[in-house]
């Protein structure tokens, strides 16, 4: 079935009232996924905006391998895909690892959808395009203009309860640190659940609420039936762009300053921290290998190193390392070698994972996971899911995990302090006022 396409001029402030109009008109579908740039001027991107509407189709496989089910659906429909792939998918892709905590939110371990309709707003923000297979274009546009632009409206106040209390937290931290002085690993990604139970949100005003005070390059709304995920992710996991794949690990976090003064000096700290560094580049390292396993000999390079960018709430230092597929190979390789990605596991990747589900007290499920998309010609960009909530409609839990890189160095009362700055950027959602 071909896909009917038209593209629609933008003047310049349209682009943020379409937005905000998608926003309010695709709460009538229950499959979805809307991602927003937010207007970060990033060195590589396609989108301001994009979003897959409804499921014509959806690729569930829950026998063998799901990634070469996924690349022979694309093989012979070459068409849009939006979905996501669980943390948890990990234990099928290596057979030492397990998940024995309770799921919550119960995302499948790996969905996609063949979207009905398809539509993006370009990076310059000049043009809307959309692709339907059922409505015309011109009828989708309609639909979109004349739904009002969503509203800013007051959340429930919410307090979360943690999973890891303060001085458990603190000692558990002690303990990964004396695994790494053992030799057994040299960083893990630990983190911990906030969660709240019997509690009633509209996902749709939850995102909008989370990305007006926590825009960031890699946002997004997912809903598949009655789970929802609504992130403020700052960071992208893996992009492919012909040959070339490109990963983009975040290993690193300094809060912002109260003045324009005390800001650059945090930069500049987290800049020359050699802490940060070490737990950077070891991502990176890793981020190497794992691309080395699906790319050209001699091809992979690190782009940027420990390049500094700013958010709303902290500053992130943000390395890019990128390769050239192998020729010939399927472009599921890419994420077969790498997920779960390096920056939300530690190093070496099987250990820590093992070490992972041994001390933290939840499952990871979507945290930690990625969400996006797959084009018509095989292309593809997926974030990593972080600073993210996720809710189930259907049980009423809505849940959060926050968590940072340990190594020798790190001092746990401050790791403890990182893991909750980054939970109140979430929690602040349900402090707001409209």
């Amino acid at each position: 079935m071909l896909r009917k396409k038209a593209t629609y001029l933008l003047l310049e402030n349209d682009a943020e009232s379409i937005k905000l109009r998608m926003l309010n008109w695709i709460q009538q579908f229950s499959i979805l996924l809307f991602l927003d740039n937010n207007g970060y001027n990033a060195p590589v991107g396609n989108y301001e905006c994009l979003a897959g509407i409804g499921g014509q189709e959806v690729v569930r496989p829950s026998d063998g391998d799901a990634l070469i089910h996924l690349q022979e659906w694309h093989d012979t429909r070459q068409d849009w895909l939006f979905g996501h792939i669980c943390y948890d998918y990990k234990n099928k892709l290596e057979s030492k690892l397990s998940s024995n905590h309770t799921a919550n939110t119960h995302f499948p371990d790996i969905s996609f959808f063949q979207p009905e309709i398809v539509v993006y707003i370009n990076r310059d923000r000049t043009k809307l395009c959309i692709e339907s297979l059922k409505l015309t274009p011109d009828e989708v546009y309609d639909q979109i203009l004349q739904s009002s632009e969503i509203k800013e409206t007051a959340l429930p106040q919410i307090n979360f309860q943690q999973r890891i209390l303060q001085q458990e937290y603190l000692g558990i931290i002690d303990t990964l640190r004396k695994h790494i002085e053992d030799g057994d690993c040299y960083e893990i990604n630990f983190c911990n659940e906030g969660f709240c139970e019997n509690v009633t949100i509209d996902p749709v005003t939850v995102f909008h609420k989370l990305n007006t005070i926590s825009p960031a390059p890699f946002a997004a709304y997912y809903r598949l039936e009655d789970k929802h995920l609504m992130s403020a992710s700052p960071e992208r996991y893996l992009m492919k762009q012909g040959s070339k794949v490109l990963s983009q690990p975040i290993k690193g976090t300094a809060k912002r300053g109260t003045s324009a003064a005390e800001d650059e000096q945090r930069k500049t700290e987290l800049q020359t921290s050699i802490k940060e560094r070490a737990e950077n580049v070891m991502i990176v390292d890793l981020v190497r290998n794992d691309l080395a396993r699906c790319c050209e000999v001699g091809s992979i390079a690190v782009d940027e190193l420990f390049k500094i960018y700013t958010f709303p709430q902290v500053h992130q230092m943000i390395s890019t390392v990128s390769g050239q597929l192998q020729t010939g190979k399927p472009f599921t390789d890419a994420i077969r070698y790498s997920f779960p990605m390096g920056s939300m596991t530690g190093a070496p990747k099987i250990m820590v994972m093992q070490l992972i589900e041994k001390y933290e007290k939840a499952r990871r499920e979507l945290f930690s996971g990625t969400v996006g998309y797959i084009t018509p010609d095989g292309d593809f960009d997926f974030n990593v899911v972080i600073r993210s909530l996720f809710y189930n409609a259907g049980t009423q839990y809505l849940s959060y995990q926050t968590g940072g890189a340990i190594t020798y160095d790190s001092d746990p009362q401050q790791e403890y302090d990182e893991m909750r700055l980054k939970a109140w950027a979430l929690e602040r959602s349900f402090m707001l006022k409209a």
